[in-house]
C-alpha cells in the first residue's frame, strides 16, 4: 500500500509540474520511479503515460507544429533511438542511475544560469539523436530540447506543439523497440492504467495553480525537485558502485 501511494503522488506531482511549470513530465517522473522499479520498469511506464499525455494535448495545438522543425527531430532521433536501446541492455544499474543523478545536476545547472544556443539546422538533426537515444535509455526526450530552445527566440506556441509532436513519435518508437529488444511485463501496464486517471487530474490541477500563482514559485520548486533527487541518486549510485 505504502509503494502504490508513492506511485500515485509521484505522477500527481510530475503531471501537475508538466502544465505548470512547462517542464517534460518525463524528467520529473523518470528519477523518483527509479526509487520504486528496476530501470525498465521505470522507464517503460514513463513512457506509456508521456505518450498519453503527449496524444492528450497535441490535439489542442497541432496547428502550430513546425513541420519542417518535427521533421529534422525525427530523423535525427533515428539514429539515436538504436544507441539508447544498447544502453539501456548493457549499462548495471549502478551506473544506470549515476548518469541520471549527474544529467539532472547538470540540466539543473544549465537552466539557472540561463545557458544559451542558437538555433541551426545542422543543431536540429543532433538535439533529436540525443534526444532519442535518451528516450530509449532512460526515457528522457526532454533535456536535449529544453535546453536547445531555452536561447531560441522562436514562438513559444510553435515550439510546444512540435515538441509534443515529436514525444509522440519518440515515444512510440522507443516503447515498440524496448518491447521488441528488452520485453515487458504485466507489473509495468498495471501500474501505467492505475496511473492514467491521476495523470489527467494533474494536468487539471497544475492548469489551475498556474492561472492562480506566480509560474516563478513552480519554477524554484522544479529546480529544487531536480536538484535534490539527482544530489540523491548521485550518493545513492556512489554507495552501491
Amino acid at each position: 500500500m505504502d509503494h502504490f501511494l508513492i506511485f500515485i503522488l509521484i505522477i500527481l506531482a510530475a503531471s501537475i509540474l508538466q502544465t505548470s511549470t512547462g517542464f517534460g513530465f518525463s524528467i520529473m517522473a523518470t528519477p523518483f520511479l527509479l526509487l520504486l522499479y528496476q530501470p525498465q520498469e521505470a522507464i517503460q511506464i514513463n513512457i506509456i503515460l508521456s505518450l498519453v499525455i503527449s496524444a492528450s494535448l497535441i490535439v489542442r495545438i497541432r496547428r502550430d507544429i513546425d513541420i519542417t522543425l518535427l521533421k529534422r527531430f525525427t530523423l535525427g532521433s533515428i539514429a539515436g533511438v538504436p544507441l539508447g536501446l544498447l544502453i539501456l541492455l548493457s549499462v548495471d544499474i549502478g551506473t544506470f542511475t549515476l548518469g541520471i543523478s549527474i544529467l539532472l545536476l547538470a540540466l539543473t545547472a544549465l537552466l539557472v544560469f540561463n545557458f544559451k544556443v542558437k538555433a541551426t539546422g545542422s543543431r536540429d538533426y543532433m538535439v533529436g539523436g540525443i534526444s532519442g537515444l535518451l528516450t530509449t535509455s532512460i526515457g528522457m526526450p526532454g533535456p536535449p530540447l529544453l535546453l536547445y530552445f531555452t536561447g531560441t527566440d522562436a514562438e513559444k506556441g510553435k515550439i510546444r506543439a512540435t515538441t509534443l509532436a515529436f514525444y509522440l513519435f519518440i515515444y512510440f518508437v522507443s516503447l515498440l523497440t524496448q518491447i521488441i529488444f528488452a520485453g515487458t511485463n504485466n507489473r509495468i501496464w498495471t501500474a501505467s492504467l492505475y496511473a492514467i486517471p491521476v495523470v489527467f487530474l494533474g494536468l487539471l490541477l497544475g492548469q489551475l495553480l498556474f492561472n492562480k500563482l506566480n509560474q516563478r514559485i513552480f519554477r524554484v520548486i522544479t529546480y529544487i525537485l531536480l536538484s535534490g533527487t539527482g544530489l540523491y541518486l548521485l550518493v545513492d549510485s556512489l554507495i552501491k558502485l
